[in-house]
């Protein structure tokens, strides 16, 4: 079972930065985006995207990737 061991927020686009300890004791890292369905996530990831990831955030994220598409 991979436990939960930090959440870090990065970057303009309010990234979250996922490190979970796995069984063996080893790390395990994952990047949230602001465009993901954290539904499936567990409680705390799921109110730290809430508190992040506000309109605003959403939109300059979805305007960034389109813009990055156009290049």
């Amino acid at each position: 079972m991979i436990k939960l061991d930090k959440i870090e927020v990065v970057g303009e686009h309010k990234h979250l930065q996922i490190r979970e300890i796995t069984d063996s004791g080893g790390y395990h890292r994952r990047v949230l985006t602001p465009d993901k369905d954290v539904s499936g996530e567990v409680q705390e990831i799921q109110d730290r995207a809430e508190a992040e990831w506000t309109d605003d955030v959403k939109t300059a994220w979805a305007t960034f990737q389109k813009e990055q598409e156009q290049k």
